[in-house]
C-alpha cells in the first residue's frame, strides 16, 4: 500500500463515518475558546468543560479578565492541571490582547504565538476553528494516532507531524481532519488499548496490518 492510498482510504472513511466533527470544548466566543484551549493543555476536555461556565460568566471578555489578578482566576481553574501557571497565563494573555490587539484575538500565527500560554497547537486551533484557515493543530492524540496508523513514520516532533499531515491532506479538509484524528484517538485508537476490532480504518492502518503479518509469521 502506498502512502497516498493510506491517506485516501483513511480520509474517505472518516468523511463518511464522521461528516460532522468539531471540538468537544464548550465555548461561546473566540476569546472563551482561547481560554479553554489554554486550560486543556495536559488536561481533559471534560474537566475543562466543568470549570469554564463559571470562568466565562466571571470574565465575559478580554477586558474583564485583563482587570483580574491571577489569584482571582485561580479560584475558577484550581481543579485543572497546573492551575497556578495557567491562571497567570490567562491574565497575561488577556492583557496583551487588550493592550496590543485592541481586545480582538489576532488572526495570524506570528501574533497568536506572542500571547502568553499559546503554543503552536493552540494557535492552529484558533486559526482553524475561529478563522477557518487551513491549519493542523497537533496534540497528543493527533501525534500518536498519525504515527500508529501510518500517516507519519518516526516523526521526531509535533511540528514534523504537522508538516507531514498538511502536505498530504487537502487544505479544505485540514480543519475537520484534525477533529477526526483527535476523536479517533480519544474513543477508538486509544493510547493503551486501541479497539482495532471495532475500527473502520483497519484496511489502511499500518499498526493493524503489521499485527496481522506478525500473527501470520507466528503461525508458520
Amino acid at each position: 500500500m502506498t502512502l497516498k492510498q493510506r491517506y485516501d482510504g483513511i480520509l474517505a472513511y472518516f468523511a463518511q463515518a464522521m461528516p460532522i466533527a468539531q471540538t468537544e470544548l464548550h465555548y461561546d466566543t473566540p476569546f472563551h475558546l482561547l481560554l479553554a484551549v489554554i486550560l486543556s493543555a495536559q488536561c481533559t476536555d471534560k474537566r475543562v468543560n466543568i470549570i469554564t461556565p463559571a470562568l466565562f460568566a466571571a470574565y465575559p471578555d478580554a477586558e474583564a479578565l485583563a482587570a483580574a489578578t491571577p489569584e482571582q482566576v485561580f479560584e475558577y481553574v484550581k481543579s485543572v492541571s497546573y492551575p497556578n501557571q495557567k491562571s497567570k497565563k490567562l491574565v497575561e494573555a488577556a492583557r496583551m490582547i487588550v493592550d496590543e490587539f485592541g481586545g480582538e484575538i489576532p488572526s495570524d500565527m506570528d501574533n497568536l504565538l506572542k500571547l502568553p500560554g499559546v503554543g503552536r497547537k493552540t494557535a492552529n486551533v484558533m486559526l482553524s476553528v475561529v478563522f477557518g484557515q487551513p491549519a493542523m493543530p497537533v496534540d497528543t492524540h493527533v501525534y500518536r494516532v498519525s504515527e500508529r496508523i501510518g500517516l507519519t513514520t518516526d516523526s521526531p516532533s509535533p511540528l514534523h507531524t504537522e508538516k507531514e499531515l498538511t502536505s498530504h491532506i487537502p487544505p479544505q479538509q485540514l480543519g475537520i481532519a484534525h477533529h477526526w484524528l483527535i476523536l479517533h484517538g480519544r474513543y477508538v485508537c486509544k493510547a493503551r488499548r486501541p479497539d482495532c476490532l471495532d475500527c473502520g480504518i483497519r484496511p489502511y492502518c499500518r499498526h493493524y496490518q503489521t499485527g496481522l503479518k506478525s500473527q501470520a509469521k507466528a503461525k508458520k
